[in-house]
C-alpha cells in the first residue's frame, strides 16, 4: 500500500530555549510564532534587561551565581526536553557553558548576531560563528556549496533605525545597572561600565558629524593625487570578534604591529589610513597613540588617523585593507580589494584573503578571485544568514519568519 501525505507522521514539536538575545523584540516575536505553530518556547532571564525584552510567558529568572550556572542549565535542558538553544553571540560566559551542555546532549545550538552581510542581514548560524563557524574554508568546498545557491540581492530592503537601536540599548543596560538586587549573581560580559560607554560614544558621534566632511575631502585629495594608500579600520575593543577570535585582547597591539609592518615594507610613497570605528567610546586617545606609533616607526608623515568620514569613500581608492576579522573585510572583497586578516575570520580563505604574513601583504597582495567571492557570498547567505533586521517592524517580521524556517523547517 502506498503512503499518502496524510499517513506521514508530523515531526514532534520543538522545544526551543532562548538565552540572552539582541536588544530587540526579535527573540520574543520568534517565540510567539513558534508557539503559534505548535512548538514550545522557553527563556532564561539573567538580568532585568533580558526581562524587559521578553514581555511574554515562558521565562525563568535565574538569580544564582556563575559557579551555580552549569548545574542549573544542565538540569533545565534535561527537565524540559530542550531540542534547540538560541543565543546572541556564543562567547558570553553563560552562553559558553550552555553550549557545552547542549552539545553534550546532542541539542542543536544556534548563534545570532549582526550579519556578515550588511546592512539588512542577520547571522543565524548553527554551532557558532566567526572562528567557531562550520562554514568551509576550502575554496572547492565553497564552490560546491554555492552551486545551487541563488544570487544574493544586496539591495536594501529593511532600513534600520539607529535611534531605536540606541534607545533599546540604553533601556537594556540602564535597567540592568539600576536593579542589581533582582539578579544578584549576574555578571555582565561587557568590559566597561555602560554609562561611561554611552557618554563617550555620544560625544564621539557629535564630533564625527563635524569632522566627517573634512576627512572625506582629505581622502578625496589623496585619491585625486594618485597616492597609493591602504586602509586599516579599527574594531571596537568590546567586540568578541577581537577578544575571542584573534591573538589580541585590545586594539593598541595590532595597531602598533600594522604601523611597524607598513613602515618597514610598504612602498616609500604609500600611506596608511587608520580609521576609528564611529561607535568607539573614546576611552582611549587613539589619535595620540597612532601619532606616537607613527613617529616611533619613522613614518609620521605617511600615517593618517581618520576620525569620521565615510568608510566607503576611503575604500574606493584603496590598494588594500588590513583587518583583524571585521565584516569590512567581506565588503572590501566584494569591491575587489586585496584583504589580509590578523585574526580568525570566516573569509580568510585562499583566493579571497591574502594568505601570507602581513609584512609581505604591502607588496605581494593581489585582488581576490571575483568568481570565488560570488560563490562565497551566495553560500554564506544561504548557510549562515537570514534577511531582516532588529530595529524596524518590517525587518523584525522578516527575520522572525526566516528564523522560524531555520529552526523548524516550516
Amino acid at each position: 500500500m502506498s503512503m499518502t501525505t496524510k499517513d506521514i507522521p508530523a515531526p514532534p514539536p520543538r522545544v526551543v530555549l532562548f538565552l540572552q538575545g539582541p536588544v530587540s523584540s526579535f527573540y520574543s516575536d520568534l517565540a510567539a510564532l513558534l508557539e503559534e505553530r505548535g512548538h514550545r518556547a522557553l527563556r532564561v532571564n539573567l538580568c532585568f534587561g533580558d526581562r524587559l525584552f521578553w514581555r511574554r510567558p515562558g521565562a525563568i529568572d535565574y538569580r544564582g551565581t556563575r559557579p551555580e550556572w552549569p548545574a542549573f542549565i544542565a538540569e533545565l535542558l534535561d527537565r524540559e526536553g530542550v531540542t534547540a538553544v538560541v543565543m546572541n553571540g556564543g562567547h558570553r560566559f553563560y552562553h559558553k557553558v550552555a553550549t557545552a551542555a547542549a552539545r553534550a546532549r546532542g541539542i542543536r545550538v544556534y548563534v545570532t548576531d549582526f550579519g556578515y552581510l550588511r546592512p539588512d542581514w542577520l547571522t543565524f548560524e548553527r554551532d557558532g560563528m566567526s572562528g567557531d563557524s562550520r562554514f568551509p574554508r576550502d575554496p572547492d568546498d565553497i564552490r560546491a556549496l554555492a552551486r545551487d545557491a541563488p544570487p544574493v540581492d544586496m539591495q536594501l530592503l529593511y532600513p534600520e533605525s539607529f535611534f531605536r537601536e540606541a534607545v533599546n540599548d540604553i533601556a537594556y543596560h540602564t535597567s540592568t545597572v539600576l536593579t542589581p538586587w533582582l539578579y544578584p549573581g549576574y555578571r555582565s560580559h561587557l568590559p566597561d561600565h555602560p554609562f561611561m560607554v554611552y557618554l563617550g560614544t555620544g560625544l564621539h558621534l557629535l564630533k564625527v558629524r563635524r569632522s566627517g566632511p573634512k576627512v572625506d575631502r582629505h581622502v578625496a585629495a589623496l585619491r585625486t593625487a594618485g597616492v597609493p594608500y591602504w586602509v586599516f579600520p579599527l574594531q571596537l575593543e568590546k567586540d568578541f570578534q577581537l577578544r575571542e577570535y584573534s591573538p589580541y585582547s585590545d586594539m593598541k597591539t595590532p595597531m602598533q604591529e600594522v604601523i611597524r609592518s607598513f613602515a618597514a615594507n610598504a612602498p616609500p610613497r604609500a600611506r596608511l589610513l587608520i580609521k576609528l570605528h564611529p561607535l568607539d567610546p573614546m576611552l582611549r586617545n587613539w589619535g595620540r597613540m597612532v601619532r606616537r606609533a607613527a613617529i616611533k616607526w619613522g613614518v609620521p608623515d605617511r600615517v593618517d588617523f581618520l576620525d569620521g568620514g565615510m568608510l566607503a569613500k576611503a575604500l574606493e581608492g584603496a590598494r588594500g585593507v588590513v583587518t583583524i576579522n571585521s565584516t569590512v573585510g567581506i565588503w572590501a572583497l566584494r569591491a575587489g580589494l586585496p584583504v589580509v586578516t590578523l585574526g580568525s575570520a570566516i573569509f580568510d580563505v585562499p583566493g579571497l584573503a591574502f594568505q601570507g604574513p602581513l609584512d609581505r601583504f604591502w607588496m605581494e597582495a593581489t585582488t581576490p578571485d571575483l568568481d570565488l567571492v560570488d560563490a562565497f557570498t551566495r553560500a554564506l547567505a544561504r548557510e549562515t544568514q537570514i534577511r531582516g533586521g532588529l530595529f524596524s517592524p518590517a525587518g523584525v517580521e522578516a527575520a522572525v519568519l526566516a528564523a522560524a524556517e531555520r529552526l523548524t523547517g516550516t
